[in-house]
């Protein structure tokens, strides 16, 4: 997609050089992801993947019930006959697996193959980057702001498949620009790439391959038949995927909001969030700098060649696709529904710069200083160096310390990080399971914040079954925050919030 730079390199735009800078980047990246990682608890989400990996041990699949516990928080809408995983693609359940299986059952364990992609992502931004805009600064500039991204970093360290979602996206793009120049067996790699990215979260090749072609349309006809061919073999191949994904009742999020008005409030919500932490909207004042700079300069304002759009349009497709689709298919606007555009965003944000360091070099670092600032770097770092206390962390410890194996547990909301940490049977949350076992419950949970009407309803049954019964009230040390912690960089807690009151357990007395 483009040619090498006509003047002379720098050394630190030679390979020798950009290497020595992607090693130190890699180095740092290193650092900010595995930091402390095993500290905080999985919460909902994340023990829920941790949850149905460890499935995968015991039966070669993954299932929404271990015999002991169950695992959906969709009222059981998640698996089919005999509890078979269909929710979610089975790739990141399999990998965690392996990982169990070689390295042990942990917390640290369970968020480690997912920093290990979001490395990758790295490492295969700085060569996406060099092989579209090669001999610049552009591939090193991205890796840096890749590596230094607080959303990026949140969604990494995720026990999900988000990390997974960027890479396999990222590899797919990738794919696509090395068949731009005609080579076959890049095909094989575009094949490759897209069918791991689909089963890694399939909603992402549906955006994929409507980006691709719509750029091949406009700037690359002659590759439309190869990649007619590939996109017609990845659907073939997973046929007997979307058959079984075709059976499942997503939730919706129009029931109540008309579909025109959900599409543009997510939308809105989409591009708000990532212009406060991605891509500030500053960046076109940078931009607009540059161009008045060159019009002084040279007496014309510079107009982007066909190659230029060319470079900019790919991610640009991928990235309105992307917010355009999880709006439409999503039922709240997270930032982790669009983390592949987190990567893109972050790339067009280098372009930025590299624009900047064209007017001069203390302009880009001005520009670099202000991004990192103004984004939520101090807190992350806080975040890594110190403890966190988290409600279901604090719930866990508390009965694995005065509970046993044999112990029934009921709670409103946070069960699946109680049946990650405990051996107990753990009644309630969002599962929709008979709540009569939860008659019989030595221990009574009812958090504070109300989560869903599932979760309403079992705090109602819980409450009724309290009155009948003779319980000590205990307040452990820990905040009644309303989950553990999340992935969504406006709603994630760098410190332990120490204003909210106090978990309650409720433990039953026996005469």
């Amino acid at each position: 997609m483009g040619n090498t730079a006509g003047t002379k390199s720098s050394y630190w735009q030679t390979m020798q050089g950009q290497g020595i800078i992607l090693a130190g980047i890699l180095i740092g990246s290193a650092v900010l992801l595995l930091a402390n990682l095993g500290n905080q608890n999985l919460w909902q989400d994340e023990a829920q993947t941790a949850l149905i990996s460890k499935t995968i041990l015991t039966d070669g699949v993954p299932r929404g019930y271990d015999g002991k516990n169950y695992f959906s928080q969709e009222g059981g809408a998640e698996y089919g006959k005999n509890y078979i995983w269909r929710w979610h693609m089975w790739l990141p359940f399999y990998v965690l697996a392996g990982f169990y299986e070689v390295f042990g059952v942990s917390t640290f364990v369970s968020r480690l193959p997912f920093v290990l992609f979001g490395l990758g992502t790295v490492v295969l931004l700085y060569y996406y980057a060099r092989a579209v805009w090669p001999g610049t600064r552009i591939p090193a500039i991205a890796a840096l702001l890749l590596a230094i991204s607080v959303p990026f970093l949140l969604l990494c360290r995720q026990c999900r498949y988000y990390s997974m979602a960027m890479f396999f996206t990222l590899l797919s793009l990738h794919a696509y620009v090395l068949l731009l120049e005609g080579r076959k067996r890049d095909s094989v790699l575009l094949f490759a790439a897209t069918t791991l990215l689909f089963h890694s979260q399939h909603i992402y090749v549906a955006i994929f391959f409507p980006a691709v072609f719509l750029h091949a349309v406009i700037f690359h006809r002659d590759r439309l038949k190869t990649l007619s061919k590939v996109a017609a073999l990845v659907i073939l191949v997973n046929i007997p995927w979307l058959i079984w994904l075709s059976g499942m009742k997503y939730a919706s999020p129009y029931q109540q909001m008309g579909l025109l008005r959900v599409l543009t409030a997510f939308i809105w919500d989409y591009i708000k969030d990532l212009s406060i932490y991605v891509f500030p909207i500053w960046l076109f004042a940078v931009l607009a700098v540059r161009y008045i700079v060159t019009r002084v300069k040279t007496g014309r304002f510079p107009m982007p060649s066909r190659q230029v759009w060319e470079r900019l349009l790919l991610p640009v497709f991928f990235i309105v696709l992307n917010i355009i689709a999880v709006s439409l298919k999503t039922p709240f606007p997270f930032l982790r529904y669009v983390a592949p555009s987190v990567v893109l965003l972050i790339l067009l944000a280098a372009v930025v710069i590299d624009a900047a360091w064209q007017v001069h070099f203390m302009f880009a670092v001005v520009v670099v200083i202000a991004m990192v600032v103004t984004s939520q770097m101090t807190d992350y770092l806080y975040e890594i160096t110190h403890d966190y206390k988290g409600p279901e962390k604090g719930i866990a410890k508390y009965l694995n310390e005065h509970g046993s194996p044999d112990d029934i547990v009921a709670i409103t909301y946070g069960d699946m990080g109680l049946k990650f940490y405990t051996k107990m049977r753990i009644v309630g949350g969002l599962t929709g399971e008979d709540l009569e076992p939860a008659k019989k419950a030595r221990w009574v949970i009812i958090r504070k914040y109300v989560i869903s009407d599932r979760d309403e309803e079992v705090g109602k049954y819980l409450k009724e079954n309290l009155g009948a019964i003779k319980v000590r009230r205990i307040v452990i040390d820990y905040p009644d925050i309303q989950f553990e912690n999340r992935e969504n960089p406006n709603q994630h807690l760098f410190r332990t919030d120490v204003k909210e009151r106090n978990v309650v357990i409720f433990e039953r007395v026996i005469p």
